[in-house]
């Protein structure tokens, strides 16, 4: 006759079978809790999440399942035994009396986000269990012990439409669970598939229950008398909250489109580029120079000329003002024109032709090729604000035609070229003139149908032009606007600003003060703080400097309306602060400064990172910084109670734990010590004297038997 595994589990000697009944309302948990521990399922959060279908973990699984049969075998206090799990519907109307039949223990759980389920566990279940299986052992079991620290709104987000949500407030906290339990008689404990918490809890001290439950009844068998009672449930400590992430928003997808339309609405222009029949382009000496090598050594050289001036003279250099129509009229052309010398800024007098008197200012344009005729200072019409001010006009040399010129500046401001430009042969005339090779290679690529190449070249005169930029920030070099801070001053370029920044082009272009005047106060601001601002405006990237006050910087960034920066200094700020934490700095007063300031400031990645460190650190934090502590707002302080790690169910649980604990020692201390002092008692008893009546009797007896 050939026997099944599972036969033999009833026919071994030492091994005890222990059938194990789970009930408990719908939706608490019993099959998962079931599968946890017959299969080792680990389920996630939002898997447990799905819409709840009434499901039965069949018995028959220990008969189809040579993994879960083995799975069920186990050792408790040295006592072999095989589990067998029976699971129950919810339903209260369900007729559950062949489950309970010869069941030697029963696991009662509840849902600790489901208050009814509790209830239910003393109206209905304790009960019913006492009714069919008087004798069987009650273990209390709360499952989804997840959900008392989980993030209730995203939990509900993930729930099917119709479900029930969850509220705070539904959470049972431990010692409901356990006063319950106190008042059945029974031990309790918690548990929860997703963090695999107290499954083997549940289910040893199960065992353990049923075993000396069997034990009052088999008395004889030797292999049960070092059962011990269900044991303590040490308290779950959830894990410590990740630290929120610092992310960085995608920067401004305009920084190559605002160039562009400021060279077609030219607001702050300060340059004139006068070509054939008087036709005029507004541009920006800042854009020009760190485009083009020949535009930066023109315009070094006027700079110099007007510094000169100013040394000579004390004042700036005189400018002429008249308007192009006048100067170019029919009646002007036999005139002698002024004209500004580029060596030394004086006004000195120039031909019809538009050529420099004077053999070093010819020399001098001369140099710089062909491109240039001419150059000088006038008060010219702004074609935004039509205001006259004073400007660089530049006459151009004659073959430069007006389309194709507008197509090299479009390139010298934003690096691109639309392969579709027409006029390409006269676009690589005048990039020859000015010596901009890099556009000539850009058409060259265009006529050999291999225009894919030209992102390449637009990728290296970012990079080439943010250089020259940050040396143009460093030297303050064409700058046209000044800062005054509170702890001196910072040169800067409009142009720039503008296209890089919402505030500033409404600053400079609006009817405001500021739009006219060559220097700008900002109170309540450091250089420090301000040069980090520019050089983000100017190239895009965040540069930390060693006396730069993050804080300040962030304020900064708030007020200029740039989140783009606000999230990279939250990020330099958060890596810093990391940083001297790993070095065994403390840093608990650093973030409740800048905790409230970040809030106020509108850095709000900032403010959820120094909110977090509180409540993982809260203990500490409250120990050294009490007064602070109690400052904080009404909302901080109801965040740092519903968020702190530890939770206070945990503490609370924790030190009842503790307790516990102790009184179970010393329980087992007194009853050691009884036992042993039985035993020493027994040991050392004296032993029970002979009587004399039955020794005279034996020795007549012996006697008479002599004489017989």
């Amino acid at each position: 006759l050939k026997f099944t595994d599972t036969d033999m589990d009833y026919e071994r000697p030492n091994v005890e079978t222990i059938k194990c009944v789970v009930v408990g309302d719908n939706a608490v948990g019993k099959t998962r809790l079931i599968c946890a521990r017959a299969c080792n399922a680990t389920l996630t959060q939002y898997q447990l999440l799905a819409t709840h279908v009434p499901t039965v973990w069949a018995i028959d699984q220990y008969r189809v399942c040579q993994e879960v049969l083995e799975r069920s075998r186990d050792v408790v206090d040295d006592v072999s035994v095989s589990l067998r799990l029976w699971d129950t519907f919810g339903d209260h109307h369900k007729d559950r009396r062949f489950a309970y039949g010869r069941s030697d223990v029963v696991v009662l759980c509840f849902s600790i986000a489901n208050p009814n389920s509790l209830f239910h566990v003393k109206t209905m279940w304790y009960p019913e269990i006492k009714h069919f299986c008087p004798r069987a052992p009650v273990i209390l079991v709360g499952c989804q012990l997840d959900l008392r620290y989980a993030d209730l709104e995203a939990v509900n987000r993930a729930r099917r439409p119709l479900a029930r949500p969850i509220k705070a407030n539904e959470i049972l906290p431990p010692e409901k669970g356990r006063e319950v339990a106190k008042e059945l008689g029974v031990p309790y404990y918690e548990t929860s598939v997703v963090a695999q918490f107290g499954v083997k809890d549940v289910f040893d001290n199960a065992i353990r229950a049923a075993l000396i439950s069997r034990r009052h009844l088999q008395f004889w068998k030797s292999h049960l008398r070092d059962v011990q009672r269900p044991l303590l449930q040490a308290p779950f400590l959830p894990p410590k909250p990740p630290p929120p992430v610092i992310v960085i928003p995608p920067p401004p997808s305009t920084t190559e489109e605002h160039p562009g339309r400021l060279l077609e609405e030219p607001l702050c222009a300060d340059v004139v580029l006068v070509l054939h029949e008087n036709q005029r382009v507004f541009a920006h000496k800042v854009y020009l120079a760190t485009a083009s090598s020949k535009f930066y050594d023109l315009f070094l050289q006027d700079v110099k000329a007007e510094a000169d001036c100013m040394q000579l003279t004390g004042r700036e250099p005189p400018v002429r003002a008249a308007s192009f129509d006048m100067c170019e009229s029919s009646d002007e052309k036999s005139r002698v024109n002024l004209r500004a010398c580029i060596s030394d800024g004086t006004l000195i007098a120039a031909d019809s032709d538009g050529i420099l008197e004077g053999g070093r200012g010819r020399q001098l344009l001369s140099s710089l090729g062909r491109a240039f005729v001419s150059i000088r200072r006038e008060k010219v019409q702004d074609p935004v604000t039509f205001i006259s001010r004073p400007m660089t006009v530049v006459h151009m040399d004659p073959s430069v035609l007006l389309g194709p010129f507008r197509v090299v500046m479009r390139y010298l401001y934003t690096g691109q070229l639309d392969e579709h430009e027409k006029d390409l042969m006269h676009i690589a005339h005048i990039a020859e003139l000015l010596e901009v090779f890099d556009l000539r290679m850009m058409v060259a690529n265009i006529l050999n149908n291999e225009a894919f190449m030209n992102q390449e070249i637009t990728k290296a005169f970012h990079v080439r032009r943010t250089n020259r930029v940050k040396e143009c920030l460093l030297k303050g070099t064409f700058s046209d606007v000044v800062f005054k801070l509170d702890d001196g001053t910072v040169q800067a370029h409009k142009p720039l600003l503008i296209s890089s920044c919402d505030w500033m082009a409404a600053m400079f272009g609006g009817p405001f003060v500021e739009s006219c005047t060559k220097e700008v106060l900002f109170p309540n601001t450091t250089r420090s703080s301000m040069q980090a601002v520019l050089e983000y405006l100017y190239t895009g990237h965040f540069c930390s400097r060693p006396d730069l006050d993050a804080m300040e910087l962030i304020i900064l960034a708030n007020r200029l309306c740039l989140p783009h920066l606000v999230a990279l200094t939250e990020l330099h700020t958060v890596t810093v602060l990391k940083e001297a934490a790993a070095m065994g700095t403390d840093i608990d007063g650093d973030v409740l400064v800048y905790l409230e300031m970040a809030q106020f400031h509108c850095a709000y990645q900032l403010t959820d990172w120094c909110l977090h460190h509180i409540c993982t650190n809260y203990n500490n934090v409250c120990r050294k910084f009490p007064r602070d502590m109690r400052a904080k707002s009404a909302e901080n302080q109801e965040y740092f109670e519903k968020h702190r790690w530890p939770p206070v169910w945990y503490l609370k649980e924790d030190d009842h734990y503790q307790r516990a604990r102790k009184e179970r020692e010393k329980e087992h201390y007194l009853s050691q010590k009884r036992q042993n002092k039985r035993k020493w008692v027994l040991w050392n008893l004296p032993p029970s004297p002979s009587n004399p009546s039955s020794s005279s009797s034996s020795s007549s007896s012996s006697g008479s038997s002599a004489i017989i």
